[in-house]
């Protein structure tokens, strides 16, 4: 029996009986009329929405149409044609209930953080100017708060008032990171905000300079070392934010952690920054996973900021990394909330689910399809390579097209294309990525719009069909 304002999911004869019981109890959960229509296809991943428009019929109570996920085509076009919300459900239909629930929210606002990046461009004085305001712009477009000038030691860098004249009128805000009297005085004048680094060996003459200072103790494994600084610091009314300076792995990393920890207890409302590049570079894993857990830390010691760089290649996101961690991390604390399905941004090498097609789905589509157009899917145990001449599966990507070539005439831009695709759903099996013929994999926020549908073979009319649509061919 029909109910007034009912949501009407859409399938597949296969299936059915698994979403159904999913659609009833969706519908007593949230107390909403549901309604489960079943069209004439055995595989609902072969549907395309202009089949749909002419196989389906939506009763006039029907408020609003839930697709499958693999449904191909314009939504809008189903939308203006039946008058109500079409929206695309989840792949797997396992994940309806929680795609329910959150398809109406706002997704979580992570524009909040109070942790401040600072970048540091290392070797800055040998950068001509357009190279360094390049850099400077690369990282604040992935979250730099600050660009940290970095200098070296030896000789007097004289071009660093100019440089930093130069970062500051395009607008960014800048620190120096030296040791030397006339490098720091010349960053300064020219506008630099705060000085890296600040210990008993430079106090006096950096307290006249009356800019913020990043005080680090004498003796880096004694917080002891740090009370003459404060003293004179706060007695100059210079302000600070204390580094108790992260170690290497290796190198008294644990204990550095400790360190960090007992700043803050000893000096509860002292600002604090952390060096996190003594981690994120000196250790040779991605640096993503190693960026969040910093971040965690930074969040939950009330360190609110960090200076990082990007010289290694395996570090070479870890402005982006740690923005993106700042924002998960303040979201979770502030929202007591774990840091999970919160952001895949970080989730590079591995995806949030891998939903893929059993056996039985694979054999039904098989026996379904009428046309020469192949459908590439990727499980865990082999590539899939499927068309009306066959169903060709293994672990070589190199050996299905040739199987495939031997049935049936492939043209070089097909080859092309059948290649491209055939590589992104190896390397999705290989790396346990969800992989999505005519969709370019997940991989977080370095995921880039891939445009190749130029080099797409169309759908061609089969010889026994006179329609070009893939899925009309398979009822």
């Amino acid at each position: 029996m029909t109910q007034p304002n009912s949501i009407l999911f859409v399938t597949g004869r296969l299936a059915a009986p698994a979403l159904e019981p999913i659609v009833r109890e969706i519908g007593e959960r949230n107390q909403i009329a549901t309604e489960v229509a079943v069209l004439g296809i055995n595989v609902a991943a072969l549907m395309h929405v202009d089949w749909v428009a002419r196989k389906l019929e939506v009763p006039d109570h029907v408020q609003q149409v839930i697709l499958p996920g693999w449904c191909q085509g314009d939504l809008e076009k189903l939308s203006k044609k039946w008058d109500v919300p079409v929206l695309r459900g989840p792949k797997d239909l396992r994940d309806l209930p929680r795609w329910f629930d959150k398809r109406d929210q706002e997704p979580p606002d992570l524009s909040k953080y109070d942790i401040e990046i600072l970048a540091e461009i290392n070797g800055a004085p040998l950068l001509k100017t357009e190279e360094l305001l390049r850099l400077a712009t690369s990282y604040a477009e992935r979250g730099a708060n600050f660009i940290d000038y970095g200098c070296l030691p030896g000789p007097v860098a004289s071009q660093v008032g100019e440089h930093i004249r130069e970062l500051r009128q395009a607008g960014f805000r800048v620190s120096i990171d030296s040791f030397d009297q006339q490098e720091v005085e010349a960053a300064v004048e020219a506008g630099a905000e705060l000085i890296l680094s600040a210990n008993s060996s430079n106090l006096d003459w950096i307290t006249k300079l009356e800019t913020e200072v990043v005080a680090i103790p004498d003796d880096f494994q004694n917080l002891d070392t740090f009370d003459p600084i404060l003293e004179r610091l706060e007695k100059s009314g210079v302000p600070y934010r204390l580094d108790p300076i992260l170690e290497p792995v290796g190198f008294g990393f644990a204990a550095s952690l400790a360190r960090y920890y007992e700043t803050r207890r000893r000096w509860p409302n002292a600002e604090m920054m952390m060096g996190v590049g003594n981690i994120t570079e000196l250790a040779e894993v991605d640096s993503a996973g190693v960026n969040f857990i910093l971040a965690a830390l930074c969040q939950e010691l009330g360190i609110r900021s960090v200076l990082t760089t990007e010289v290694i290649n395996w570090a070479r996101e870890s402005v982006k990394e740690f923005d993106l961690a700042r924002r998960m991390t303040h979201y979770a604390i502030t929202e007591k909330q774990l840091p999970k399905h919160i952001n895949a941004g970080l989730l590079s090498l591995r995806d949030p689910r891998v939903h893929q097609l059993t056996e039985e789905e694979l054999y039904e589509l098989t026996h379904q399809i009428r046309d020469p157009n192949y459908r590439i899917f990727a499980n865990d145990d082999a590539l899939h390579l499927i068309n009306r001449d066959g169903h060709f599966q293994g672990n070589d990507p190199f050996q299905l097209f040739l199987e495939a070539a031997e049935l049936g005439e492939i043209t070089p831009s097909h080859a092309f294309y059948l290649g491209y695709e055939l590589a992104q759903a190896e390397t999705a099996k290989r790396l346990g990525k969800q992989y999505s013929q005519d969709e370019p994999l997940n991989w977080g926020h370095l995921t880039r719009s891939e445009k190749h549908l130029s080099l797409k073979p169309t759908f061609r009319k089969s010889p026994d069909s006179n329609t070009s649509n893939n899925s009309s061919d398979i009822e």
